[in-house]
């Protein structure tokens, strides 16, 4: 059975043109790059390079995924920054004959919302300036669920990752993101907010239970990583066939995932958290 695009082809065969148009190599690898894509590599028949090179990273875009698909549309965004009113215009015109909105912000936006995951995904992920990628390892995560167990657990190991990332950028935290390793980025992100077992922080937060649990989140993190790594999550090629992996155990690792994701998340967006009172109080500190 052929899966449906979320973006019909008249709209990416519009974007390609445009983008090959008014834009030059740098532009276009930066704009996909931004959004987390790379170039596939593989050869394919557009003439020029620059149609050529968007076309590699269109390989590797996933068009029924709507986390996929919603950073395309920032792609295409950016595209449409450096054009002037009349092709604009022709886009427009465009989006909303195939079920689209271009707003006076600059925004393109489905008419229809794309189909919401049964994946639990957390409630604090709006307060987020970029919730793209944690979107779209939730996305995966979903889908993978039951027939690719080992595309779950590597997906629920990039929910950690990116999770943390976020945390970290979301309060100002620098870490290096090349050669950050996942259990450095756990630690950090995790002190910053004040929920590791190591920190102390007023009411529940600091109490012996809470510790136990965050001790064992921690933990559990951790081993999505070491889970991935020993080649049972896609990622990393295993030495042999993953013989034996099955659901339950992509259940085990995405319960646990999304657990941590969760805590993290509603931490960060909670008010009341102890991390905020820390924060102020470092802001106002004398110099």
């Amino acid at each position: 059975m052929t899966t449906r695009s979320l973006v019909p082809a008249p709209v990416r065969r519009h974007f390609r043109d445009l983008a090959s148009q008014t834009s030059v190599l740098r532009l276009i690898k930066g704009m996909w790059e931004d959004q987390g894509f790379v170039p596939s590599g593989d050869p394919n028949e557009e003439t020029g390079e620059r149609r050529s090179l968007w076309h590699e990273y269109e390989d590797n875009v996933d068009w029924s995924d709507p986390g996929h698909v919603s950073r395309v549309l920032r792609v295409y965004e950016t595209v449409l920054d450096g054009v002037h009113e009349g092709p604009i215009e022709d886009t427009r015109k465009l989006l909303r004959r195939h079920g689209f909105d271009f707003d006076a912000e600059g925004q393109i936006r489905p008419r229809i919302k794309f189909a919401i995951s049964s994946a639990k995904i957390p409630t604090s992920l709006k307060s987020l300036r970029d919730p793209a990628v944690i979107l779209d390892s939730f996305m995966r995560i979903d889908r993978a669920l039951q027939n690719d167990p080992a595309q779950a657990i590597g997906s629920a190991k990039e929910l950690v990752e990116a999770t943390a990332k976020t945390v970290l950028l979301e309060l100002g935290e620098p870490f290096d993101d090349k050669t950050a390793k996942l259990p450095a980025l756990i630690d950090q992100a995790q002190r910053a907010l004040q929920v590791h077992p190591q920190s102390v922080a007023p009411g529940p937060d600091s109490s012996h239970a809470i510790k136990r649990i965050l001790g064992g989140l921690t933990s559990i993190a951790i081993g999505l990583g070491e889970l991935r790594n020993e080649g049972w999550g896609t990622g990393h090629a295993p030495a042999t066939p993953r013989v034996g992996l099955r659901p339950r155990h992509a259940h085990l690792a995405v319960g646990a995932a999304q657990t941590w994701c969760h805590l993290m998340l509603d931490t960060l967006a909670d008010p009341t958290a102890p991390w905020r009172a820390a924060a102020r109080r470092h802001s106002h500190s004398p110099v």
